[in-house]
C-alpha cells in the first residue's frame, strides 16, 4: 500500500514546541528558559468553555486551528490512549464511592476532541475517531486516502497523545509525548480536475511557495530511506520546508518539496 497526499497546511503543538518558529529551532539548543505553560492558551475559544477541557483536547484542538481549515471541513481525529487519565479519574471515584463528575464523564469518550471541534467551530461535517496503537497516525491516513478517493475536498487529520498514568507505563514505550499534529490533506495528482484546483486554489490562499507532498508506504520503495525517524524530526522538516525519508509507526514516510 502506498499513499501519496498534497500537503496544503499544517500545525504542532508540544510543551517544548508551541509555535511554528520554535519547531524550526527543533535541533537547537534552547536559549529561551522562561517557563512555558504546559497547555494550550486556546485563546480563540471561550474561557467558560476551554477551561473544562483536557490538555490533550486542547492540544489537538490547537494543532486543528493552526492548520486554518476551510469551514465545515470533514476531520479526521486519532488518539492511542485518548482520554485515558480522565477515565482513570472517573474509575477512582467509583471505587471510592464518590459522586462522578457530568462534565468528566462526557468529555471521557475516545472521541472528545472531535466533538468539540465540531460545537467550537459550529462544523456538522463528518467527522472520524481512530485508535489503532502504535499505528494509529498510519492508520488515520490510510481512513484519510480512502475518503478522498471518495471526494476530493481536502479533510483535516489530527492525531495527538498525552502520555498514559504511571500504573500504564510498564505497557508503553512512547517518548515523545505530549504531542499533537494537525495535517490539511488534499488528493495528490488526482485525475479528477475539480481535485487539482482545490489543491491550487489552496495553496494560493495560504501563500505557499512550496509544494509539500507526503507519502507515507508499508514497504520500501527504492528511494525510501530505512533508519527510524520520529515524529518531532517529521514536522522540523514540515516547517523548514526540507525533505527527509524514514520509518516511523512501522511504515515508511517521505516528504518532498517542490517549488
Amino acid at each position: 500500500m502506498h499513499l501519496v497526499f498534497d500537503l496544503l497546511s499544517w500545525g504542532a503543538w508540544s510543551p517544548d514546541f508551541q509555535t511554528a518558529e520554535s519547531w524550526q529551532q527543533w535541533q537547537q539548543p534552547n536559549s529561551n528558559l522562561s517557563p512555558k505553560p504546559d497547555s494550550p492558551a486556546l485563546k480563540h475559544i471561550p474561557a467558560m468553555l476551554r477551561r473544562r477541557f483536557s490538555r490533550l483536547t486542547k492540544m489537538m484542538l490547537t494543532a486543528a486551528h493552526q492548520c486554518q481549515p476551510e469551514n465545515n471541513c470533514r476531520s479526521i481525529f486519532s488518539s492511542r490512549h485518548g482520554e485515558l487519565t480522565r477515565t482513570l479519574g472517573l474509575l477512582k471515584d467509583i471505587t471510592q464511592k464518590q459522586a462522578l463528575s457530568p462534565m468528566a464523564f462526557s468529555q471521557s469518550v475516545h472521541n472528545t476532541a472531535s466533538g468539540i471541534f465540531g460545537i467550537v467551530n459550529n462544523n456538522t461535517a463528518s467527522s472520524t475517531s481512530i485508535a489503532a496503537g502504535e499505528q494509529t497516525l498510519t492508520q488515520a491516513l490510510i481512513e484519510a486516502y480512502a475518503q478522498l478517493v471518495q471526494s476530493p475536498q481536502p479533510l483535516l487529520v489530527v492525531f495527538g497523545d498525552d502520555p498514559v498514568p504511571p500504573v500504564y507505563s510498564e505497557f508503553t514505550h512512547e517518548v515523545e509525548l505530549p504531542l499533537a499534529l494537525g495535517l490539511y490533506l488534499a488528493p495528490f495528482n488526482s485525475s479528477a480536475l475539480q481535485a487539482k484546483n482545490l489543491v491550487e486554489d489552496t495553496a494560493l490562499q495560504y501563500g505557499s511557495a512550496q509544494r509539500m507532498l507526503l507519502s507515507v508506504s508499508d514497504h520500501p520503495l527504492d528511494h525510501h530511506n530505512k533508519n527510524n525517524i520520529s515524529l518531532s524530526e517529521l514536522i522540523h522538516h514540515i516547517s523548514t520546508a526540507k525533505n527527509i525519508q524514514g520509518k516511523l509507526c512501522h511504515w515508511y514516510w517521505s516528504l518532498e518539496h517542490h517549488a
